[in-house]
């Protein structure tokens, strides 16, 4: 069994951010948003055999906290976090593994803070101004704030999961609902799996917490994070090696063309990593084990 890590809780600008240190060796950050640091320990795990790898809490969730519970937290608000981090544990620049919105965090902390990065993965960022088909993202996204003030998180997740497995262009006609969740699993606000019986028991209501968290993520990170436009030209000088990755079962998803997209602009291969844009919760060797090659290779 890993040992367990160690727990920081960090004063930053606008609140406190938490994170977890494991290992030791080259610092790496491995980052994910709205996704906070439990779903990364397995992969975590395995990178701190030969790596300090580092996991947190973005800003206002999870155990982080947030002054003004009103303000847009932006990509740069959580480059800042992350640059603080970076100070705090020592033995930087680092390297950052990020996926999903914390990739969009990590291209933000490579353009803002070039001498805190040495690689940086960028697993799917949902860039999606990037796609010829943005206005019509931009639009499903708007639905999903609207189902949020008009329904709460549970259909706003409903629609939120229905933009993010959407395979190809979004148009006009927006997106199908998806089936979610599947059955057996737990769905994203935190009540109960379904089942034939789901019927027969009212889910259990979410915590005080799940419940502000889910504010933050669908009133003031949602649009911040997919609304991002790289600065590309930056990124291509400032220093940092950003090397974009794909998952390989990840098709036409709006995160995947979103990274490709990007890959493209950056004049770079996309890097592909197995399963799709949750991979690294599914296999988690798999991922290690192409993490540590791409940064390999930038040695």
């Amino acid at each position: 069994m890993s040992p367990q890590p160690s727990q920081h809780h960090l004063d930053v600008p606008g609140g406190t951010v938490y994170y977890e240190v494991r290992g030791s060796g080259p610092l790496l950050l491995v980052i994910g948003q709205p996704m906070t640091s439990g779903p990364f320990g397995p992969l975590a795990d395995l990178l701190a055999e030969d790596h300090t790898v580092v996991t947190y809490d973005p800003h206002g969730l999870g155990h982080s906290t947030v002054e003004d519970p009103a303000l847009a937290i932006t990509p740069e608000i959580e480059a800042e976090d992350l640059a603080h981090i970076v100070d705090a544990v020592g033995g930087g620049p680092a390297d950052v593994f990020g996926s999903s919105g914390g990739a969009v965090a990590g291209l933000a902390l490579a353009a803002e803070h070039p001498e805190k990065v040495t690689t940086l993965i960028a697993h799917e960022p949902p860039v999606a101004e990037l796609l010829p088909d943005a206005p019509y993202v931009r639009t499903a996204l708007d639905d999903v704030e609207d189902a949020y003030h008009a329904y709460g998180a549970g259909a706003a997740w409903g629609k939120f999961v229905s933009v993010v497995m959407h395979d190809g262009p979004v148009t006009e006609e927006g997106v199908a609902p998806a089936a979610w969740p599947p059955a057996g699993s737990d769905d994203e606000d935190g009540t109960a799996p379904a089942s034939e019986n789901a019927g027969d028991e009212a889910p259990p209501e979410p915590s005080e917490k799940e419940m502000a968290d889910n504010e933050v993520f669908f009133l003031r990170m949602l649009k911040p994070f997919t609304r991002y436009q790289p600065p590309v030209e930056v990124l291509r000088s400032a220093g940092p090696r950003v090397v974009v990755a794909v998952g390989a079962a990840s098709g036409g998803e709006i995160a995947a063309r979103s990274a490709r997209a990007l890959a493209e602009q950056l004049g770079t291969p996309a890097a592909m990593f197995p399963g799709d844009h949750g991979g690294f919760m599914a296999d988690p060797e798999g991922f290690a084990a192409k993490i540590q090659e791409l940064l390999t290779e930038s040695r």
